[in-house]
C-alpha cells in the first residue's frame, strides 16, 4: 500500500509540475470543447473521491448535502475547509490549504470549471467562474459566497508573507541538498489565525462612491500590503556601470524570454544563468531545448556552453535555491533580467501576486544582495490600461490601480510601482514595457497565449475584425533586441521604455489585411464578440482556447475594451537609444512583417491564407497579336495531329505550309489576376486565364485550364552571358475543343537596347502538344494602344472594398510592378557599362558579339 500511494503522489507531482510550468508561457493545457461542455453542462454523477481522500468535513459529507448560508452554525472558516477539501481532489497532490491558492497549486481552468460545478453540487455553493478565477483560495470563495446569501463576512487581511502562497514543492526537486530558507528581506510565513499589522492606519476610501473603481477591497488592501515590501530593500551604492559578464534570467522557456537569451548570447559575451522550472537540472535543461525549438531557436554546442540551467521557482522563497547558491549568485551576478510572469486575463490579483508580484521583489532583493546589480524587469503597457486615459508614454503617470479592470493589469503595475520605490532605496531598475508582442519576422514562430496574436488569429480566420483605435504591437524580434541592448548599455541602465513599436490603427490593420488578400469586415465590439465566440463555439480551435475563455469572461472583456480603446503608446527614449546605438528602427508590424508569422499561423490551422480558387483580390486584361512559325524539325508532330483530329476541326498544320513562310497568325486573349498581395510577395506570382487562336495549331481556340506568370522569375538571373534578364514567364496549360491538352511556355527579355517600350511587350513564345516538344514558335507583343488601356486603366479591383482601398490597390500593384519591372530593364545596361568599364579584362571567344 505505502508503495502505491508513493507512486501515486509521484504521479500527482510529475502532474504538477507540467501543469505549473504554465507560468512561464503564460496559460495551461486547455482545450475549447472541453471548457465549452463544462460551461455548458455539468457531469452528473462528477468526480468521485479518490482512494485516501480526507474525511467529510461540516457541510460535506458522502451524499453531499447542500450548505444553508443562513444556518449560523456552519461559519466562514468550516465552509472554507469544505471548499478547500473538493479543490484539493482537482490538484497533483490531493490537498489545498484554505488560504492557498487553487491555480498556484497547479490547479488549471478547466479543473476551475470542474470545481465550481462540483461545489454547486454536493454543496449548493453557487459561485461565478469570474469569481474563482479572481481570487481561488478556499477562504475568499467562502467568503463571497456567504456575503451572497446574506451573511456579514469580515474581509480579509492583507497578506504580508511571499510564502503564503502555497506550501513549497519538496526540497528534492532542487539541485542542492539544503533546504529552501526564507528570504532575508521578505517576511516568512505567519499562522493562518494570526493577522498581519496594517500598512497604514488611514482607510481606504469608500468605493461605493467611486462610480469609476472596478477593483475589489481586497485586491487594494494586498496591492498596498505588497508595496510595502519594497520599502524592507536595502539602501545601496550604484554598481560599476560595464557591460554584464554573468547574468541571471527568468523567463527563458517564454516566448520573450527565450529570443532575449539568444539576443544575450549573441550580442554579448556575457555568461547566461536561466532560472528554469524542473524537478532537476537534467530535466529544467531538457525543458529549455524543447521550448528553444518550438520557437525555431537553436540549441547547440555554442549555447550550452555558455548557459547555465538552474532549477527553480520565481514564486518561491530566494527562487527556489539553496541559501548556498543564493549568495553564491548575490556576489557573482553582474545583472538581473526579470522576464517571468504568469500571463492569464482571467485570473485575479490574489491568484497572480505570487509570480508577478513577489518575484519581481525576490529579483530585486537578490539584486541588492552582495554586490549591487542592475535589475531590469520585462512589465507591460498594461499599467496604462485604464478605460479613458489619455496617453501612455514613457513617462506618463500610470493608471489608478482601483480603475484596473484585470488581475493581470494590477499585478504589472503593483510591480513596476513597487519597484519604483526600490529605486529610491538605490536600486538600478530599468522598466520595459512591450505591448502586444508580434511573431518574429524571420521565422514566423509566435506566442499563440499573447493576446495581439490572438486577436491576429481571429482576424484572419473569419474575416472581421472589432473596431478599434490603436493595436500597441511590435514583432518578438525587435522586442527582444531593444531590450538586450538597454541590458548591455550602462548609460541605458535605470529608466523607462515603452517597448511597443509604431502603433496600427483600424484602418492600418484593414488595409493590411486586404494587402494579405484577407479581406475583413468591420464590426462593432459587442457585434464582433458574440459572432467570433459562436463560431469558436461551433467549431473548436485548441489553440484560440484561451480566446475563447477570455470573450466568454466580463472581466476579460473589459481589459479588451480598455486595450482596443486605449490611445497610441509613445517611446521617445526608446527611439533615441535605437537610434544612438545604430539598432534597427520601429516600423509599424505590417503585413510584410507578419507575413512569416501568418504563413506559420496558417499551418498550424489558426489563419487561412488567400487561394488560387478564392475571388480575385484584382484583376486585368492583356490581348497579344503576332506569328508563329512551325519548330524545326515537328513536320511528323503536325501531321500526327492532324490525321488525329476529327472532321471539321483537324488542325490545319499539316497544310499551313504555303502560308507558312511568313508565319501563321497567333493571339491571345488573357486576364491577368492576383489573389492577393500576399501572393505577389511570396510567390511573385501572376494567376492566368483566358483563350488563345491560333490556327496553325488548332481551328478553334485553346482554353487555359491553368496558367501562372512568374514576375523576374529566379531573381532575374541573366542569360546569354549577362546578355538577357528575364523580364516574365509564362506557363500554361490550355485544351483544345476536342479535349486534347497543349502546353504553351512564354518569356519576356530585357536587353541592353534602345527598344525598352517593345521589349516590356513582346512575348516569345513556345506551344506544342503535352508531352511533346514544341511544334511552334514565334512572337506576340501587346499593341502599343491597349496596354495603357488595358493595364493601367483597365485595372478592377475586388468590389466589396471601399473607394480608398481600391485606389490603394491600384497604387501598390503599379508600384510593385513597375519597380520590379525597372529593375530588370536595367540589369542589361548595368551589364553593359560594366563590361566598357573593365578595359583590363581581355575578351575571350564567347564574347566577340559584345
Amino acid at each position: 500500500m505505502n508503495e502505491d500511494a508513493a507512486a501515486n503522489a509521484g504521479q500527482r507531482a510529475d502532474a504538477g509540475r507540467a501543469t505549473a510550468e504554465a507560468i512561464e508561457r503564460g496559460g495551461g493545457g486547455l482545450g475549447v470543447s472541453e471548457l465549452l461542455a463544462l460551461v455548458m453542462t455539468a457531469d452528473p454523477a462528477g468526480p468521485g473521491p479518490a482512494s485516501g481522500d480526507s474525511a467529510p468535513t461540516p457541510g460535506s459529507d458522502a451524499t453531499g448535502p447542500a450548505v444553508d448560508a443562513a444556518d449560523p452554525a456552519f461559519d466562514q472558516d468550516g465552509l472554507a475547509d469544505a471548499i478547500a477539501v473538493a479543490a484539493g481532489r482537482h490538484l497533483p497532490q490531493g490537498h489545498l490549504d484554505a488560504d492557498a491558492d487553487f491555480f498556484d497549486a497547479g490547479g488549471s481552468s478547466v479543473h476551475a470549471v470542474e470545481l465550481a460545478a462540483e461545489l454547486e453540487r454536493d454543496l449548493g455553493v453557487e459561485l461565478d467562474l469570474d469569481d474563482v478565477f479572481a481570487d481561488a483560495r478556499p477562504s475568499s470563495l467562502a467568503r463571497r459566497w456567504l456575503e451572497r446569501g446574506g451573511r456579514a463576512a469580515p474581509l480579509p487581511a492583507p497578506r504580508t508573507s511571499d510564502a503564503e502562497k502555497l506550501p513549497a514543492p519538496a526540497p528534492a526537486v532542487l539541485p542542492t541538498s539544503a533546504p529552501a530558507a526564507a528570504p532575508a528581506i521578505l517576511p516568512v510565513r505567519s499562522p493562518r489565525s494570526a493577522q498581519p499589522a496594517p500598512v497604514t492606519t488611514l482607510p481606504l476610501p469608500d468605493l461605493g462612491d467611486d462610480p469609476h473603481s472596478t477593483a475589489r477591497r481586497e485586491d487594494l488592501d494586498q496591492i498596498l500590503a505588497d508595496l510595502a515590501l519594497a520599502d524592507r530593500l536595502p539602501f545601496l551604492r550604484s554598481p560599476e556601470p560595464l557591460p554584464p559578464r554573468r547574468i541571471l534570467l527568468t523567463g527563458a522557456t517564454g516566448f520573450l524570454g527565450s529570443h532575449m537569451l539568444l539576443d544575450l548570447l549573441r550580442h554579448s559575451d556575457a555568461h547566461v544563468y536561466c532560472l528554469v522550472r524542473g524537478a532537476d537540472e537534467e530535466a529544467a535543461t531538457a525543458r529549455l531545448a524543447e521550448q528553444l525549438r518550438t520557437y525555431r531557436l537553436p540549441w547547440n554546442a555554442e549555447v550550452r556552453r555558455r548557459v547555465t540551467v538552474l532549477p527553480g521557482d520565481i514564486r518561491r522563497p530566494r527562487l527556489g535555491l539553496s541559501e548556498e547558491l543564493w549568495h553564491t549568485l548575490a556576489h557573482e551576478l553582474d545583472s538581473v533580467v526579470g522576464v517571468a510572469a504568469a500571463v492569464d486575463f482571467l485570473r485575479g490579483y490574489q491568484s497572480l501576486r505570487a509570480g508577478n508580484v513577489l518575484g519581481a521583489l525576490t529579483l530585486a532583493e537578490l539584486a541588492a544582495t552582495g554586490r549591487p546589480k542592475p535589475l531590469h524587469h520585462i512589465s507591460s503597457i498594461a499599467v496604462f490600461n485604464e478605460v479613458g486615459i489619455s496617453s501612455m508614454g514613457e513617462d506618463d503617470p500610470f493608471a489608478h490601480v482601483d480603475r484596473l479592470v484585470a488581475g493581470y493589469d494590477q499585478s504589472k503595475w503593483a510591480a513596476e510601482t513597487a519597484l519604483r520605490r526600490a529605486r529610491d532605496h538605490g536600486l538600478i531598475v530599468s522598466a520595459l514595457r512591450p505591448g502586444g508582442i508580434g511573431g518574429h519576422t524571420k521565422t514566423g514562430a509566435y506566442n499563440p497565449q499573447d493576446l495581439s496574436s490572438g486577436l491576429i488569429s481571429a482576424f484572419g480566420r473569419f474575416r472581421t475584425v472589432p473596431a478599434f483605435r490603436y493595436l500597441n504591437a511590435a514583432p518578438v524580434d525587435w522586442v527582444s533586441r531593444v531590450a538586450v541592448a538597454v541590458v548591455c548599455e550602462p548609460d541605458a541602465w535605470g529608466f523607462d521604455y515603452n517597448l511597443t513599436g509604431v502603433p496600427n490603427t483600424l484602418d492600418d490593420v484593414v488595409r493590411d489585411m486586404a494587402f494579405g488578400g484577407m479581406h475583413v469586415r468591420v464590426e462593432d465590439w459587442d457585434e464582433w464578440r458574440t459572432d467570433t465566440l459562436a463560431r469558436l463555439q461551433a467549431q473548436p480551435v485548441p489553440e484560440l482556447a484561451f480566446l475563447t475563455r477570455v470573450l466568454q469572461s466580463p472581466t476579460a472583456l473589459k481589459l479588451c475594451e480598455a486595450t482596443l480603446r486605449g490611445p497610441a503608446a509613445s517611446a521617445e527614449r526608446t527611439d533615441a537609444l535605437v537610434e544612438a546605438l545604430g539598432l534597427t528602427p520601429a516600423a509599424r508590424y505590417d503585413a510584410q512583417a507578419q507575413l512569416k508569422t501568418f504563413e506559420k499561423l496558417a499551418g498550424d490551422g489558426l489563419a487561412r491564407l488567400p487561394r488560387k480558387e478564392d475571388q480575385p483580390y484584382l484583376w486585368f486584361a492583356e490581348t497579344t497579336e503576332g506569328r508563329v512559325h512551325r519548330a524545326g524539325g515537328t513536320e511528323s508532330t503536325a501531321g500526327t495531329e492532324s490525321t488525329a483530329g476529327t472532321a471539321g476541326t483537324a488542325s490545319t498544320a499539316d497544310t499551313a505550309d504555303p502560308a507558312d513562310s511568313p508565319g501563321s497568325p497567333c493571339s491571345m486573349a488573357l486576364t491577368l489576376s492576383i489573389a492577393s498581395m500576399y501572393q505577389l510577395v511570396k510567390e511573385r506570382r501572376i494567376d492566368v486565364s483566358g483563350e488563345i487562336t491560333c490556327p496553325a495549331a488548332h481551328a478553334d481556340p485553346l482554353t487555359v485550364v491553368h496558367g501562372d506568370i512568374w514576375v523576374r522569375p529566379e531573381e532575374g538571373i541573366p542569360q546569354q552571358h549577362g546578355l538577357e534578364h528575364p523580364l516574365l514567364r509564362y506557363r500554361l496549360r490550355l485544351r483544345d475543343a476536342d479535349g486534347r491538352p497543349w502546353w504553351l511556355e512564354g518569356h519576356k527579355y530585357a536587353r541592353a537596347r534602345r527598344d525598352l517600350w517593345r521589349q516590356t511587350r513582346a512575348l516569345t513564345i513556345e506551344l506544342g502538344r503535352e508531352g511533346e516538344p514544341a511544334a511552334f514558335t514565334g512572337e506576340v507583343v501587346v499593341p502599343a494602344d491597349s496596354y495603357v488601356r488595358d493595364q493601367i486603366d483597365g485595372i478592377k479591383v475586388a468590389p466589396h472594398l471601399a473607394g480608398r482601398e481600391k485606389r490603394a490597390a491600384k497604387l501598390t500593384w503599379l508600384a510593385w510592378f513597375g519597380l520590379e519591372m525597372g529593375r530588370g530593364l536595367a540589369g542589361p545596361f548595368a551589364r553593359a557599362a560594366a563590361d566598357l568599364l573593365d578595359l583590363r579584362r581581355t575578351p575571350n571567344p564567347t564574347e566577340r558579339h559584345r
